[in-house]
């Protein structure tokens, strides 16, 4: 039986090709759930079903309203969060949750789930003092940064390729 994934995605350039990172993970025996952010969900809208139709599962990108069913998803057994925004991970590190891409996995890792995120942005984003700060917060917790050699390396300013965003290495460190 294969283990259930979250790969939740927020709104960075390789988000676009997360039909990639979905293929990646299931090649790798993983039942993928598929969150997105907010605005990430918004690139994706026109093409919604043709991610749920490779996934198997309903696409989210917000809580439920009040009285709303909770979609049927099964429960994770690890969590992604692929790629993530240095405006994500900021929220993410300062507890806030107003979003079901950061509050699944906010939740999840105090409840023992393995979290694993793995970001995208440039070194100019990427020195902003909140950034390491955040990054530091979420190791404190238990959630596996892949940030420098064992993850995402940041590339310069406006040199970004996001479609060689290293889908692979992000789901070989979920074991």
């Amino acid at each position: 039986m294969s283990r259930v994934l979250y790969l939740i995605a927020t709104a960075a350039g390789p988000t676009q090709y997360v039909d990639r990172g979905v293929r990646a993970a299931q090649e790798a025996d993983w039942d993928v759930c598929l969150v997105f952010s907010p605005i990430a969900a918004t690139w994706w809208w026109r093409r919604m079903e043709e991610l749920e139709a490779l996934t198997g599962h309903p696409v989210r990108h917000r809580y439920p309203e009040p009285g709303e069913a909770e979609p049927d998803v099964p429960r994770a057994d690890a969590m992604l969060v692929a790629p993530l925004t240095t405006t994500s991970l900021c929220r993410w590190g300062a507890g806030i949750t107003d979003s079901l891409s950061l509050g699944l996995p906010a939740e999840a890792v105090h409840l023992g789930t393995p979290v694993v995120a793995m970001p995208y942005w440039s070194t100019a984003i990427g020195t902003q003092p909140a950034v390491p700060r955040a990054v530091a917060t979420l190791r404190e917790q238990g959630v596996r940064v892949l940030l420098g050699e064992d993850g995402f390396q940041p590339h310069h300013p406006r040199a970004d390729d996001p479609a060689s965003y290293p889908w692979k290495r992000a789901i070989d460190a979920l074991g």
